[in-house]
Order: structure tokens, then C-alpha cells, then sequence
């Protein structure tokens, strides 16, 4: 990828005594490696894609240190890769997206955990959950429990970021557990410092490698008859050590009452997730229960470890209190109905709240944590004084019907792909195909194209994981009179829809079109590259000869020949850009009496990709007066109808509107703003559809040639003397 790690690399190599400042999510790479962890895998997704891209761009370093690091085609590689710390003293660590990569890295996961680890094995997942989530609301503390996985979900700072991770290998290894740390977004985006430490060499590595294989042991291996046992010494043996390693390690925090243990406000209890305490302060500070160093007047447990519970020191701190309130975001409530079930069998029976005063799904923002406050304490303690509490949600909730009175209703924004992405065309060519097909049943798939559900496309009618369109429209097709159509990109081909999708359809002779967008790279999660990535000396040439968008991603031919190798024999291969030719490839696979799997290879670069490399290079040429050229769409606004049907079948951003200069018409015309990368597909689709001559194209040329400068001026010179007086 061209995104460059340069200063996070310098980070990870700080040493004992040092100051670290950054990002919690580089915070926790580093912490890796001042752990020892002998390799490192994963699979790319927000909010910690960053790990994975730093540690393979550092290579060169971590070898030094005997790491390996593997970028892994999809989660359940990655988890497979722990499989190393089954037999052998091996510290491992894979990372993945929340709950969708924990699905696709079930089955190994189960597996893994069974027979138990050796080696200390740590998963850091990027928790995905609440409003500005992009997948499915679901939580990993599921897969944590039924599989007998230490869970973490560390206090958003960075100090404490890194002392979970460390614990988490030693808890793994004292417990024999895999261990999952979760991080929400704003725990991998929270910025603050820490006194580092020297990494530390893992025992066995690359620099030092294991003589031998370890022995055969049936026990180490998740089959029957054993896996029977695995079960009795999850429940005698591994939680009662991850119980006791938390206990004695001191890895939850305790914050006594601010107030004074006399006062009522200590009577009463909060028991938080880690990862929602700072919005629990933020909370706790409007309703004037805390101070701005977050000290609190109630009493706080903080949950560094929300699987397993620890009943040794929970039990106590709950014991002899008026109430506690669980702030546990998210359902079901796991933590909860363990919190409550474990005090009754230690026979304390302090009343537990949750779901209730709290709502029972949606993210824990301090505006709904300051309303559970309100309501438990004017339950549990109405003599603590929370009207500064009801005043802030009166005044927000006032804030809020005035700005929506004063601007009524605000017109949507949904996501919508970058300017000049190679996706859009292939759309706009799907929506001019289906008006000479009729409707089509679209696949929709995980990735950037996925945008193509909003409008103007509004284009597909199911999402079920990456990868997964083509397998998805199997139950499909044999119920419709006209073929469905999967769409997906190349980074969801190599991850799952290679095996599931185009294996499944060519075995069963499947009558459906598959479209691959192959842009080059899974750009959805940071554009990083795949088997498919151009490598970087096609890139550099591809500058010097200013070869066009598609170029970079034609010269690697793996998706093709992989395609026709497993026996696809309907294949066409077009330029995204060019939507007559896509439009008319669709309308005839759509028609065509060719009764098997018939794939469509859309081509075209990552816009993003494109511009981290075009820009800089162009700015170089300019620096050194070399010639320069630019092409700008633009809209004839004398011959524009202001029909606007160019918008809805574009959709891009830099296609927009603008007053009419002829005062005798009223209707706004189209134009193109600033920030076009003169991709095309305006004209291109006015041309597919015959619909406005309207548009042009110009080349804007810097430092141009003598021959060039000639020609203008002759040109600027023979249009003169046809232009009026």
C-alpha cells in the first residue's frame, strides 16, 4: 500500500525509559513486542487495521528481533496461525474486525481453544458496536464464553492499553486460555503517552529456531475422545486460573468514593466495562458526581477483564452495598446475569441493575449514561443531587428541537464512493443494462460497493458477509425467470469468494453472472495489497509512461487464471470506466445462451491509490518544470437542460448544481467543481445513455512545450476572429 507507517515504525522502537505518544492502537502494537510475541497475523479491518499495516511495513526491524508476521487472506488463517502456541512456549498475536471476523474465525477458535495453549495467544479485535458501527450489532463476549476465551476490554488509555496486553499473554499462559482483547474505535483513536519498555526477543523465533517437533500428543488435538476432558478442564482447571491470575495481578480497578465511605453515595456501586469508562466519567461530571480528574463521588469497578468474572472480588466490593448499577453496553446482559448469579452463590444479595435504568441495546454515549444515572439514583438514592443532570438533558434535549425547528428537516447523507471510484461506473452501467433486461436480483456484497445500496443506485437486495454474494443468490436463481447477478470485489474474491461462491457455482453448473470489481486492493479496509496488487515496479512505470487508471490492474492476471483454471468459461474482462462496453457486456451475459457461470472482470485502480501516487509525482515534475498534464470534466451551461439525469446516474460528488446564468430560465444546471480527478464517467455516461451533449473535456496543461504553446496560440487566434465583436 502507499500509505507509509514511517513515524508509528520509529514508535515501536523506543526503548526503557522512553515516552511514547500516539495512537492506543499503535500503543498496543507496541506492547507486543514488549511482550515477546514471537509472530504476529491478521486480517485488515477498522478500527485496528493499523496493527497489522505497521508491523508488516516494520519487517526489517521485527527481524531483527526474530518476529515473523504474516498477512493472513482472511480471520480464520489468521487464527489458525495460533495453532503454533498449541505445542510450543511461542508468544502469537492475530487481529481482526469485531464480531465479522470472529464468525469467519469461529471454527478455529473453537478448535484452538479446546485442547488449550501453551504459549501465550492473544487476539486483539476491533470491537465494532454502536452508532457508528459498520457492521452487524452484535459482541464478541458470545464467542468469548461458549469457547472458554479470556476477554479483555480495556480502560481507553494508553498506559493502560499496554498493561492489559502484556497481562493478556501471561494470563493466557497461566490459564492455558486464548486470550481476546477488544477495542472499541475510541480506544484505538485515543491519543496520550507511556513509559516504554525494551522489546523483548521472543524465547524461539526466526533468529532461534525449535531443533525439534514436539511429540506426538493426542490432547493437544481438538477430537473425540478427548475433547470430553478439554471440557472438564475448562471448568476445574482454566477459569479457576484466569480467576486467580486477575485477582492477584490486580488486573481490574477499584475507585473508592470521593465523598467519604460514611456517606450515601458510597452505599451504591457502578460496575463498568473498561472500554465505556470514560464516558461513564464524562457522565458522572455533568451530573456534578465527579470532579475534572475524574475522581468520583460513587464508587467504581472497573472491568479490564469482563470474561471470566472474578467472584473473589466482586463478591466483597459488592457485599454490604444499597444497590450497584452494571454499565454493560450492548445485549444480551452477560456480565450482568454473571455479576447477579455469582453474588447469590456467595450469598450477598445486593440488588443489581442494568438493563433498565439503561437501555437494553445501542451504544453508552454519555447522553445515555447521564439518563441511567438519573434514573437509578432517584430510585436507589433520591438525597443525591442529580439536577445538574436533568438540566443538561433539558438543555440538550431544548438544543436539539430548536435546531431542527430552525433548519427543519436536513436532507440525508449517505456514504458514497470517492470521487473517480472505478465502482461507480460499473453501477450506472448495471442501471442502463437493467432498462433494456428489466429488473435483476442483485448480490451485494462487504466492501466499498457496498455504497451502491444508497442512492442513486440503490442496488442490492441482500449482504451476508464478505465474499459471500455469490453464494448468496444460489437459493436465488432457480426461483427467477431472469438471471441474478453477485457482485464483488477482488479483495472479497480472495478472502471467502473464490472457495464459497465460484467453487460452489461451477461444481452445481449455477446459470449466473458474477461481476469482480478488481480495483487492485481490498481498499475498503486501508488499501492494502492482495495477490492480485500490482507490485511496485509496474506502479513506477506505469507513472513514467502515464499509462491510464486500469493499467495498473490488468498486468496482474491471477484473478483470471485462477478463474479459468478451476473452469470458468464465460469470462470478459472490461475497463470500469467505459460504461457503453460494460453496459452492453452485462445486457448479453443477462441474454446470452450460455447456460454456466458467466464472470465479468471490471477493471480499474483504486481512485485512492491512484492520487497517494500521482500526486506527489506530479508535484515533482512540476517542481522541476517538466510538463504536466491534467484532465477536467466540465458542463456546457448554455447547453445544459437542467434535466439532471446525469446526477442520478452518477452520484458523484463533484457533479453537482449551480444557478442558471440565463435569467429566463429558472431550473439550476449541471457542473462540475473542484476536485474532479477527470476520471469520465460524467461523459462516458452521457454517451451510454444518449443523454446530454452537454459535457467536455479539457486537458489543462502545465508547463507545456514550445509546440503546444505554438498551437494555442494559433488556435486563440483563428477562434478570434470568429468570436463577435
Amino acid at each position: 500500500m502507499e500509505i507509509q507507517f514511517t513515524e508509528e515504525i520509529e514508535q515501536l522502537r523506543l526503548g526503557a525509559g522512553q515516552t511514547f505518544h500516539g495512537e492506543g492502537i499503535i500503543a498496543v502494537t507496541k506492547a507486543l513486542l514488549q511482550s515477546g510475541v514471537a509472530y504476529v497475523g491478521g486480517y485488515q479491518g477498522a478500527p485496528v487495521s493499523h496493527l497489522l499495516d505497521v508491523m508488516v511495513q516494520a519487517r526489517p526491524y521485527l527481524e531483527t528481533l526474530g518476529v515473523h508476521v504474516e498477512a493472513c487472506s482472511n480471520e480464520a488463517s489468521a487464527a489458525a496461525m495460533l495453532g503454533a502456541s498449541l505445542h510450543y512456549p511461542l508468544r502469537g498475536a492475530v487481529t481482526w474486525k469485531s464480531i465479522v471476523g470472529t464468525n469467519v474465525a469461529a471454527d478455529a477458535l473453537s478448535n484452538l481453544a479446546s485442547p488449550g495453549v501453551v504459549g501465550g495467544a492473544v487476539i486483539v479485535v476491533g470491537e465494532d458496536y454502536g452508532e457508528g458501527a459498520s457492521v452487524v450489532q452484535e459482541r464478541t463476549h458470545a464467542y468469548a464464553a461458549k469457547s472458554t476465551l479470556a476477554l479483555f476490554d480495556p480502560r481507553p488509555d494508553p498506559a493502560n492499553l499496554v498493561h492489559c496486553v502484556e497481562h493478556a499473554f501471561a494470563l493466557s499462559e497461566a490459564s492455558n486460555m486464548p486470550a481476546m482483547v477488544e477495542l472499541r474505535i475510541r480506544a484505538c483513536h485515543v491519543r496520550g503517552s507511556f513509559q516504554t519498555k525494551d522489546n523483548v526477543a521472543p524465547r524461539f523465533g526466526t533468529h532461534r529456531l525449535i531443533d525439534e517437533p514436539a511429540g506426538f500428543d493426542y490432547m493437544r488435538l481438538s477430537h473425540p475422545p478427548v475433547t470430553f476432558q478439554h471440557e472438564k478442564l475448562k471448568i476445574d482447571q482454566r477459569i479457576p486460573a484466569a480467576q486467580r491470575y486477575i485477582v492477584e495481578h490486580g488486573l481490574n480497578e477499584r475507585h473508592d468514593s470521593s465523598a467519604g465511605a460514611d456517606s450515601a453515595a458510597a452505599q451504591l456501586g457502578l460496575v463498568v466495562q473498561g472500554g465505556i469508562y470514560n464516558a461513564l466519567v464524562g457522565a458522572l461530571q455533568i451530573c456534578g458526581l465527579a470532579d475534572a480528574f475524574g475522581a468520583s463521588v460513587l464508587p467504581i469497578f472497573v472491568l479490564n477483564v469482563v470474561y471470566p468474572l472474578a467472584p473473589a472480588e466482586l463478591a466483597p466490593w459488592c457485599a454490604g452495598r444499597r444497590a450497584v448499577l452494571v454499565l454493560e453496553e450492548g445485549s444480551p446482559e452477560y456480565i450482568e446475569k454473571d455479576l447477579a448469579l455469582a453474588l447469590r452463590r456467595a450469598d450477598v444479595q445486593t440488588p443489581v441493575f442494568g438493563k433498565g435504568p439503561l437501555p437494553a441495546a445501542g451504544e453508552y454515549n454519555v447522553e445515555v449514561i447521564v439518563r441511567g444515572l438519573v434514573d437509578f439514583l432517584a430510585e436507589q438514592a433520591p438525597q443525591i443531587d442529580v439536577s445538574a443532570g436533568r438540566a443538561w438533558l433539558e438543555a440538550t434535549v431544548a438544543r436539539r428541537a430548536a435546531a431542527a425547528s430552525a433548519l427543519g428537516a436536513l436532507p440525508p447523507r449517505p456514504p458514497n464512493f470517492c470521487i473517480g471510484c472505478p465502482e461507480r461506473p460499473v453501477f450506472a452501467a448495471m442501471k442502463l443494462a437493467q432498462q433494456t433486461v428489466g429488473p435483476v436480483h442483485v448480490a451485494a456484497d462487504i466492501g466499498c460497493h457496498s455504497f451502491a445500496t444508497f442512492e442513486p443506485f440503490d442496488s442490492g437486495h441482500s449482504i451476508l458477509g464478505f465474499g459471500m454474494s455469490l453464494a448468496s443468490r444460489a437459493g436465488v436463481s432457480p426461483a427467477l425467470q431472469r438471471r441474478a447477478i453477485a457482485v464483488m470485489g477482488d479483495g472479497g474474491f480472495w478472502h471467502n469468494g473464490l472457495l464459497t461462491g465460484v467453487e460452489a457455482a461451477l461444481f452445481n453448473g449455477d446459470d449466473a453472472v458474477l461481476m469482480i470489481l478488481k480495483n487492485g486492493y481490498t481498499s475498503a479496509t486501508g488499501q492494502q495489497d492482495i495477490i492480485s496488487t500490482p507490485d511496485d515496479e509496474v506502479k513506477a512505470q506505469a507513472l513514467q509512461q502515464g499509462l491510464p487508471h486500469q493499467s495498473l490492474v490488468d498486468r496482474n492476471k491471477s484473478i483470471e487464471g485462477t478463474l479459468a483454471g478451476m473452469g470458468a468459461k464465460w469470462i470478459r474482462v472490461v475497463n470500469s470506466y467505459d460504461v457503453s462496453t460494460m453496459r452492453r457486456t452485462l445486457e448479453e451475459a443477462f441474454t446470452s445462451p450460455f447456460t454456466g457461470l458467466k464472470v465479468i472482470v471490471a477493471e480499474g485502480e483504486c481512485q485512492l491509490e491512484r492520487q497517494r501516487r500521482v500526486k506527489p509525482w506530479r508535484a515533482a515534475r512540476l517542481a522541476r518544470g517538466e510538463r504536466v498534464e491534467r484532465v477536467k470534466y466540465g458542463v456546457d451551461e448554455d447547453v445544459c437542460t437542467g434535466d439532471h439525469a446525469c446526477i442520478r446516474l452518477s452520484g458523484c460528488p463533484t457533479l453537482t448544481l449551480k444557478d442558471n446564468p440565463d435569467p429566463l430560465r429558472v431550473d439550476p444546471v449541471a457542473t462540475v467543481i473542484e476536485g474532479c480527478v477527470g476520471c469520465g464517467l460524467c461523459g462516458a455516461n452521457a454517451h451510454a445513455a444518449t443523454l446530454c451533449p452537454s459535457f467536455y473535456r479539457a486537458e489543462i496543461v502545465r508547463h507545456p512545450t514550445w509546440r503546444e504553446r505554438f498551437a494555442a496560440r494559433t488556435r486563440e487566434l483563428l477562434t478570434g476572429w470568429l468570436r463577435p465583436n
